[in-house]
Formats: C-alpha cells, structure tokens, sequence
C-alpha cells in the first residue's frame, strides 16, 4: 500500500482529565494586522505570544498538551472528547469495547499517546529496548502512480513490529549508533552519533538489499492547526527552489496526494512534508501506526502475501467512526502554543539576534500571518512558528536516500521551532532531528548541512558565549 494511502507520521495524545473547568474562551480579535508582511526573517522582536491568539502561557509535563484559548464551549468539549480519543489503547476486534476495538492486525502502537507522550516528541530507543515512539519507514526505488514512495511489496511502507495474537509482527528493529568527533572553532570538543538500523527476524520473507529505510521518532502536536491555516500564497512566496536571490537557500512546495481530494495538493505535515492536511495525516496515523481503518484509508495495512493478517477479523468498516475522527482533528488543529519565557533576559535577547545574523531564520522563519481557516480560532493570527514548511536540501550528513513525492533523499521539511525549550519538561528528553540522533539543539545545528552549512559554518565559530547566547534564545522557545 502506497504512503499517500496510509502513512504519513504518528499523532497521538496524552492523558490529561481535561475537564470544562478550563473555562468557556470567547474568540478574541485576529492578532494579525493587514499592513504586515505575511511571512519575515527580518530581525525584529519576537515577545511572548508565539502562538497569537491560540497561544497561552503552558509549563512543565502539560506543556502541550492544553486548549487553545480561543476556544468556546462546544469546542472545548470537542477537544475533551478528542483529548480521551487519543489516549484510548485500542483493542483486538470482537472484544466487548465496540466502538474502541479493530486495534491492527499489525500495528506499531496501541494508542496515540504511546508515541506522542504528552502531546509530544518522540525519542529512539535505549539499546536493547523495542521502539516505542519511532517507527522505521520503508521503502523500494521507484514511485506509484501518485508520484509517492513505491512500498514494499511484502512490507508495505513501514515495519510493524507488533501484531495480534495469531499474526506475526513484521520485524524486530534494532538500533545503534555510530559516533564520530569534531570541534568547534575555539577547540572546545564535540561528538555526533548517526544510527545505524538493522531489521531482523522478517516474518514473511526477505526485504531485499534494494530496501530504503527512513528511522522517523513522533513529531510535536502543539500549533497543527496554525500551520494548515498558513496561506498557500505564502508558502510559494516563501519558496525560491531555483535560489533566484542567490543566497544559497532553495526551499520548495513538496506536492503530495490528497486522498479526500483525488489529486495533487502542497503538502506541509510530516517530516518531508509529505502530508497535505491534518485529517489525512490523522486518518493516516490511524491506519498506519495503530491499524484503526477509517473513511480516508479503508483498508487494514494487510499487504498480499501476509495471509493471516488479512483472514483477522475486522473492528467494522470503517473501524473508526467519522465523528471520532472528527474530534481527533479538532483536537489536533487546537493544542495551544505555549508562550516564550525569558524574553527579556540580555542572553536570551542576544541569541535572538544571533539567529537572525547567521542566517537560521532564512528557513526557520520567525513570523508568518495565517489566512483564512475553516476553524476560526486559527485563522488570522500572527504567529511565530519559526518554519516555512518547505523542503531544503540538508547535505549528504541527513540524507536517507528515500524520496517521498517531490522531496528527495536529502531534503527535509523545515521543523517549527516553537516548544522547543519545553521538550525536556514535557518528555524527559532533548534528543531532536527526524531519528533523535542530536542530543540538543548544538548537535541539530551541527548535524546541517547541504543549505544550511553557512549558518552551521557560523555557528562552529562562534566564541562560546555566542553559542551559548543563541542556545539560550532557542530554549526560550
């Protein structure tokens, strides 16, 4: 089964007993102001509000996982029920939790939350322990009649490493690391691991040595729907992939399938981009990572020579309902941004100007106007994503040789920067990039390449107090 029809990143939840206490929020006035540009790097000052107006002050493990404030009363109990959506642990079919059960064949996790912990980032493993927040994306050369990623024909386009009982799991992932050393202009010494994975024990045949392999951990969930507000018009004023103005940056549009459509849209979900809304990643999470069939992606993840996996029973068709996925979605497009902190600290002020000097906003844009939405709460607002949503080369350093539509296999999607300073609060981690392989934001900077290398060149050298300046902007985030 082809990615467009079944993938495209893990979404999920965490347990939070929201109740209505939160209070009933009145739409407040659009934050944007119609003489601003749409999108700038331009140095200016950020301040707190990185979300506008569904943006709110947000600390420690619930960091993301909050409302919008803008929300009124319908929608907050909306985004209650999509709140306990995402944290059910689905079950195998024919169990006595209709509305809850259909959980695989093969699957990855049992509920949304078992990647995305607390609304938030995944990490790799520890060694010797299964994945539990990453999953590995796969692949053969070639492309579909979409354009999109040719899946295996015996293991589709990632390895499900759980199954029911009587289906065998796809595979046991394995991951180590390699690492290297360097240093910093003024000597001080650094070191960078790269994974390595290894896929054993396959269920149904061998993969063959032609396997592309993409390592992927859970991506944030907070501002989802800031970003599908982002107009078009503005992500291709931003795009320059033939770098007309010369400044080494190239960002492009990936255009990818949209299922509910029937034809080709610009993508900005997922780590290339390779998803065109939230409902279609939602519905593609579902389908992919838990095995939660739906009205978008209809079919069990069954590929044709996995017998047992398509004689299993099904949970009904669909095995989730269009309301429940339409709760995910509100719930997904409205978890707020938290606020910045530290804003007026001189370090913090500093490193804000370092940013802007070095480059690093030319793709980690600071402020972008979004535009029309059907959710109104979103749309509007000026906000500070620090993201473009484009695909940028990043040298040969990232690259995982896989393409997926328009994005080839050295080009990723621009991540937004915002929560950044809270990851380790929510998750207990800081461990960044697409596989985790940067242990903090100083290692994601050194691991860019290909059209980031000037601004990681000016990052290596910089005297320690600048790094450590610009390091303290990003945790401000």
């Amino acid at each position: 089964m082809s990615l467009h029809s079944r993938t495209g990143g893990t979404l999920c939840c965490v347990a939070l007993g929201l109740a209505l206490a939160l209070g009933t929020a009145s739409a407040q006035q659009p934050a944007a102001e119609a003489d601003t540009p749409v999108a700038s790097a331009s140095p200016t000052a950020i301040g707190e509000r990185l979300g506008g107006d569904a943006g709110r002050p947000a600390f420690g493990q619930t960091a993301f996982a909050m409302p919008a404030p803008n929300l009124d009363a319908r929608q907050l109990r909306d985004f209650a029920f999509g709140n306990r959506l995402f944290n059910t642990n689905w079950v195998q079919a024919g169990s006595s939790t209709a509305s809850f059960d259909g959980l695989g064949p093969l699957f990855n996790r049992v509920s949304c939350s078992g990647c995305h912990v607390r609304d938030g980032r995944g990490r790799p493993p520890e060694p010797g322990e299964p994945m539990e927040s990453m999953l590995i994306r796969i692949s053969k050369p070639g492309r579909d009649n979409h354009g999109g990623i040719l899946p295996h024909p015996v293991y589709g386009d990632q390895i499900q490493d759980r199954a029911i009982p009587g289906v065998k799991p796809e595979a046991k992932v394995v991951l180590t690391w390699d690492e290297a050393g360097g240093r910093y202009a003024d000597g001080e010494a650094y070191s960078l691991r790269k994974p390595k994975i290894e896929l054993r024990d396959p269920a149904y045949g061998k993969l063959g040595k032609d396997l592309l392999m993409s390592p992927r951990v859970a991506q944030g969930m907070i501002g989802l729907g800031l970003l599908e507000a982002i107009p078009e018009a503005t992500l291709l004023a931003m795009a320059d992939p033939d770098d007309a103005n010369g400044d080494g940056i190239s960002g492009r549009v990936n255009r990818v399938y949209d299922v509910a459509a029937q034809g080709m849209a610009i993508g900005r979900f997922g780590w290339k981009s390779n998803q065109p809304s939230i409902r279609q990643q939602v519905a593609g999470a579902a389908a992919g990572d838990i095995g939660i069939t739906n009205s978008v992606f209809a079919h069990d993840a069954c590929m044709p020579p996995q017998k047992a996996c398509k004689a299993s029973p099904n949970g009904g068709e669909p095995e989730m309902s269009d309301e429940f996925l339409a709760k995910l979605v509100l719930y997904s497009r409205t978890l707020a941004v938290p606020n910045r902190r530290n804003v007026d600290d001189p370090q913090v002020q500093r490193g804000e100007a370092l940013f802007m000097q070095s480059g690093c906003a030319a793709c980690h844009t600071p402020r972008v106007v979004t535009g029309e939405h059907e959710l109104a709460q979103v749309a509007h607002q000026v906000i500070h994503p620090f993201t473009d949503l484009l695909l940028h080369d990043m040298g040969e350093g990232l690259a995982d040789g896989r393409p997926d539509f328009d994005a080839d296999g050295r080009e990723w999607r621009t991540s937004p920067l915002w929560g950044l300073g809270l990851i380790h609060a929510v998750n207990g981690h800081d461990l960044l990039l697409h596989d985790g392989r940067a242990r903090g934001p100083a290692e994601a900077i050194l691991w860019h390449g290909g059209e980031a290398a000037a601004a990681q060149k000016q990052f290596v050298e910089m005297p320690k107090a600048d790094r450590e300046a610009l390091l303290a902007f990003l945790n401000s985030l």
